[in-house]
This record gives C-alpha cells, structure tokens and sequence, in this order.
C-alpha cells in the first residue's frame, strides 16, 4: 500500500469514527476521544501540505512502510535526509520512530546519567515535542513559522472541521494552540500499535508461538550474556531477557567512538563541523558529555540502516564488527571501505570502560548475532530483511 492510499483510508477512518460529525469534548482521557485525537493525528503524518513546497511529510523521513527510516537515497546512500527544497541535506540519520513513544522524558537519573528524550541528543522530551521540530526546521519541512503552518491548516476544511470538534473553535484562531494540537495529535498517532506492535518473531518466541533457529538461539545467548559480549550493558533496559516489552535500548548517551560521515559531510558543507552530540542539547552544559548520543532501540534495526547518528555504516554485520574491534585485533579493516576504522569523532570522550569488556567475536558469533537482530523485526517488516 502507497502513502496515497494510507492518507485517503486513514481519513475515511477518521470521518466514519466522529459519528456523523457529533462534536467529541476534549478530554482525552476517553478511548473514543483518543482514537479520534490519533486518527487526526494519522491524516496529519501523511500531509506533504505541511511542508513549504508541499512536497513533504512526517512519513517522508519516518516511512511506515521502510520501518519508519527515511528510506530514500537522498545522493548519500541514505545516510541522511533531504529537505522540502529538494536541496538541503541534513547531518544526523533520522532514527526510526518505530517505539519512539516508549523513550521517557529527558532526565537525569539517580547515578548522574541522562537518560531519555526525542532526536539523537534528546533536546526533547515528548513526542509532541519531536513532531514540532521537522515542520519548522529550514533544512526539513521548511515552514516560515507556526502562522505560517496554520494557514495550510486552515485552508482544509476536513482539518477545520475535525480541529473544531476535538479542541473546539478558538484553537483555529491562535497559531500556538494550533500548532500545539497539531503536535499532540500526530504524538497520539505515534502511542498506537502501527508503532509498536511487538509482534517481531521474538516476540512470537516468547509467546510459544515460533522457535528459533539453532543460530538465532546461540545469537540470543551472546546478546545477553555478559561473558561473551557487551551488548547488553547499553541494549537491554530490563532485567530478564524474557521480558514482553523490552525496547533493547536502556535510554542512556554514549560515546562509542563514531567516526565522522565525510562523505555526508562533503554534500552538506559542513565540513568544519563537529557534532557534539547530547551536549547541544540546552539543559546539557558539561563537555564531559560531548560526542555521545541516545542508545537507539535494536526493534527493527535490521530494516532501519544506514547506521549510527549519521548513517556512517551501511550494513549491520559491520556495525558488530565495528564493536569487536576494540577487543579484536584482527579487525582492523572496515568491510564497506577497505580500509583501517577511521578514528572517532570524539576521542576524549568514547567509553572504552564499556567497549573494551567481552572477548573477541569469531565470525561465526557475528552471524549468530546478525540472526537474532534480525528476530527483532516486527512481522510487518519481516520482508525487507536482506
């Protein structure tokens, strides 16, 4: 199915759901007044109206069909994304938003550690919070301002009328509540299952459902076995391996040594540009913090490359060979380039404490881990595995 023909049955969804029209109040705590507020927030992702060119999207970088990646190739491969003017190239890869609604707001917990938040360095803490940068942003969708974003809201009578029921007739009128609901609608689209089905094949395993394979289990126990891998220190958020609802990200900023994009940065001109991660972040003003970014969610990461903040490696068996060559020797080359790891982006603050624990990995225990990574892809997207 097409992007076109999810915009057009979301808003049959939508228009069949408000009962002929019947105003619903705005108290969103109701389960008829939510899928409401979400299917508004559902014909909003798809809407290209919302961009300066008309030609863009939330689902544009976030495709619900591509694991919600910006599947495009953009002339670099991917790595990043291209805005409305067909011109301006971003730095950052644009994470999956597939389980976004599960990150906790941007902390800091009780050891001292940031924790949570939207986008790589978590300058927000909500999804709303999230869904209002893109529209906004010169490099993205473009928009000249939230008045600016209310006119192309206003001049849809489907939006005019489904704004009105939901958060009654002022909210047309004022360009910051507008925008505000805009937000909250699209963030409520985000909390439904579309989302975050868990219903991957490991899901499936821990439902008596499906087995794994030989491979896939020897892939399960390296991934939560400290004593043969690392990965779980940063992908794992609870305790049991068996838990229903595990994100395999435990929220936190780490600097693991991500060597810069050159090629990205070649197209986007930024080439005397260092990006500093969670300290560009405005509640973050230690250098201690420079260079590290959220630990992304492994859900559907076998779908969602290229990889890493800004999309420097193309391939998923690379990025575990990445991690094994601080604890293998024989791993010096990159296998997308040829040539010796590049250094980091950020040297002084790459977390070698965490890195360097575990023994080396045969290749053989790198395609086990490739299985079971590839367990963690919700059914949906089960097809695009490579």
């Amino acid at each position: 199915m097409n992007v076109s023909t999810c915009f057009v049955l979301l808003c049959a969804v939508f228009i069949v759901s408000c009962k002929g029209g019947k105003p619903i109040k705005p108290n969103f705590d109701s389960r008829v007044a939510q899928d409401a507020l979400s299917q508004l927030g559902a014909v909003l992702y798809f809407d290209v109206n919302l961009s300066k060119n008309r030609n863009q999207s939330c689902a544009t970088c976030h495709n619900p069909q591509k694991g919600f990646i910006d599947d495009r190739d953009n002339g670099v491969f991917g790595a990043v994304s291209l805005g409305s003017d067909t011109q301006s190239l971003g730095d950052r890869n644009a994470p999956t938003a597939s389980y976004a609604a599960l990150n906790p707001r941007f902390h800091k917990n009780s050891k001292g550690h940031y924790v949570g938040g939207q986008f790589h360095d978590g300058r927000e803490s909500t999804l709303a919070g999230q869904a209002g940068g893109p529209p906004l942003n010169p490099i993205e969708m473009g928009m000249e301002s939230k008045q600016a974003v209310a006119a192309r809201i206003n001049e849809n009578a489907f939006y005019v009328d489904k704004f009105k029921q939901l958060f009654g007739a002022d909210v047309l009128t004022n360009e910051e509540l507008l925008y505000d609901a805009m937000t909250q609608s699209i963030m409520a689209f985000e909390k439904t299952e579309v989302f975050m089905p868990f219903d991957s094949k490991y899901d499936r395993v821990l439902r008596g459902e499906e087995t794994f394979t030989s491979q896939e289990e020897l892939g399960k126990t390296l991934f939560f076995s400290q004593q043969f891998t690392n990965c779980n220190a940063c992908h794992q958020l609870n305790k049991s391996p068996f838990y229903s609802r595990e994100t395999f990200t435990n929220y936190r900023y780490e600097n693991i040594g991500v060597p810069v994009n050159r090629f990205v940065r070649e197209k986007n001109g930024m080439f005397d540009k260092k990006d500093a991660g969670l300290l560009l972040n405005p509640q973050v003003d230690d250098h201690q913090e420079r260079g590290k970014f959220r630990v992304p969610t492994l859900r559907n990461v076998a779908v969602t490359g290229p990889y890493m903040h800004n999309g420097v490696f193309q391939d998923l068996r690379t990025v575990i060979e990445f991690y094994d060559r601080f604890n293998n020797k024989s791993r010096r080359i990159n296998p997308e380039t040829n040539e010796l790891w590049e250094s980091p982006e950020w040297p002084k603050t790459v977390n070698l404490t965490e890195l360097e624990k575990g023994p080396a990995l045969t290749d053989q225990k790198i395609d086990a881990l490739v299985a079971f990574l590839n367990t963690l892809t919700d059914k949906k997207f089960e097809p695009l595995i490579h």
